[in-house]
Order: structure tokens, then sequence, then C-alpha cells
């Protein structure tokens, strides 16, 4: 029972800092905060 016990906190914590690593990397982007210039199509 403590061994599923100890692999199922090791899966959690695995997608948590998978998703936290996620999130530290789109926060780090330098283009998080601009905005497109008007020539740009991006947004079409």
């Amino acid at each position: 029972m403590a061994a599923r016990t100890m692999v199922d906190i090791f899966a959690l914590g695995l997608t948590h800092a998978l998703l936290a690593y996620a999130a530290l990397r789109l926060l780090a982007r330098v283009d998080l905060d601009s905005d497109p210039d008007k020539g740009d199509s991006a947004g079409d």
C-alpha cells in the first residue's frame, strides 16, 4: 500500500511541476504584454 501511495504522490508532483514549468515559460515571454503592430496580420 505504501508503494502505491508513493507512486500517486510522484505522479501528482510530476504533473504539477510540469504545469508550473509551462506557466513560468509563458510568463517569461517578452511578447506577452505587447500589442502587435497595426500592420501585423497575426490577429486575422
